[in-house]
């Protein structure tokens, strides 16, 4: 709750920025500044509602309108540094005006800052319109994954990488039936889940990963918590839900799949900001492994690959990133993880980063569009 009351103090600023931004700096006739203003604050408690959905407020009711307020946050990204720039070259005239002494009141420079602030605005709106429908429909991303030390016996082996579809605030139990049935039509040998699938606690969205029971696949169904699994609640009970639905949880532990008289191990720990007792400890997950044996690892964080190339691991999937989401993001997350999305290569250790199928906060994607990938499994020559 102390979340929600922080989250609305800053919701409280920003909508006073776009009162002064879009209705006050242009000179809004009175009657369209009211109706501008009375959509700003029905807009920013839409927001703080689909901020609670799920955590605080029951997604029965809070999800549906809620999301609205969702796609409106999302508008931010793009609409408040566009009048910023706007205000800044505004403030610049206005002292260019005075130190010329000429009157700072012109129609013309007024009517373009309007035009201005106008253009702004629809370009953010139609840019987070845009975004829900490139986050409503992920596809599947086939991957071909060279691998020196792979037996034989898995050579071609298909693997579906599920992450982050982050049920609960903007998306319920259709998204997630969705996403299952995309996986079902693959069938591939073994599906992994990467973590974050809730944003929420287990009374209020366990039932927005039902369809994932209807998952299946020969060698099994394996899963690893994510961050987002302990923001809202505690993610123990959320992997013991998991169990519930034939989802295998490994919680810093390994099993071995068999094929054609080979082995490999499938090795899973827990995201790298678990709090306690759920720290990751890739060191327990291998505790009895034969380092001649191929090795898997799901970790949710892309930055988890650097302590598994230390410790023999010969693959890692992961997820978290979600591809930057919604550009220009992505140019960020290097600053936390060492890939953004894709294949590429940690030390000794092949690394697998998706976008995950689903979206933090707001359900939009910019740049980014969503992905269930199915991994083949090939011997290098």
């Amino acid at each position: 709750m102390a979340r929600i009351a922080v989250f609305a103090v800053v919701l409280a600023l920003l909508t006073w920025f776009l009162h002064r931004r879009v209705v006050r700096a242009t000179g809004m006739p009175t009657r369209w500044a009211r109706l501008t203003d009375t959509a700003l604050v029905l807009l920013a408690v839409l927001t703080l509602i689909g901020m609670g959905s799920g955590e605080v407020f029951a997604t029965s009711w809070a999800r549906p309108v809620g999301f609205l307020g969702w796609v409106w946050l999302a508008s931010w990204l793009y609409l408040i540094p566009g009048l910023l720039i706007i205000g800044v070259c505004a403030g610049v005239n206005r002292l260019v005006h005075r130190r010329r002494e000429e009157p700072e009141v012109d129609p013309a420079k007024r009517r373009t800052l309007q035009l201005a602030t106008a253009a702004v605005t629809v370009a953010a709106l139609g840019t987070a319109a845009y975004g829900v429908y490139e986050a409503s429909n992920p596809k599947v991303s086939r991957i071909r994954v060279p691998l020196a030390r792979l037996p034989e016996g898995f050579n071609g082996y298909r693997i579906a990488l599920i992450t982050d579809l982050h049920v609960g605030p903007a998306r319920g139990v259709d998204f997630t039936r969705k996403v299952v049935e995309i996986v079902n039509s693959q069938n591939v040998d073994l599906i992994a889940i990467g973590g974050d699938l809730v944003d929420g606690t287990v009374a209020k969205v366990a039932p927005d990963l039902g369809p994932l029971a209807d998952l299946h696949a020969p060698d099994g169904i394996f899963g690893v918590s994510g961050n987002h699994e302990f923001y809202a609640d505690d993610g123990g009970k959320w992997l013991d839900v998991w169990e519930t639905l034939g989802i295998t949880t490994l919680r810093n532990s390994r099993a071995s799949i068999e094929r054609g008289g080979d082995t490999i191990d499938i090795v899973g720990i827990h995201d790298y900001t678990s709090p306690a007792p759920y720290e990751p400890d890739l060191t327990a997950a291998l505790n009895g492994h034969d380092p001649n044996t191929f090795a898997l690892l799901l970790a949710h964080e892309p930055r988890q690959a650097l302590e598994a190339s230390e410790m023999g691991i010969d693959l890692q999937l992961s997820g978290h990133t979600h591809g930057g989401q919604m550009w220009p993001l992505r140019y960020l997350v290097p600053l936390q993880q060492p890939s953004v999305q894709g294949l590429d290569t940690i030390g000794n250790t092949v690394l697998y980063t998706t976008r995950g199928a689903g979206a933090w906060g707001p359900p939009v994607r910019v740049g980014a569009p969503p992905e269930i990938t199915v991994l083949e499994l090939v011997r290098e020559n």
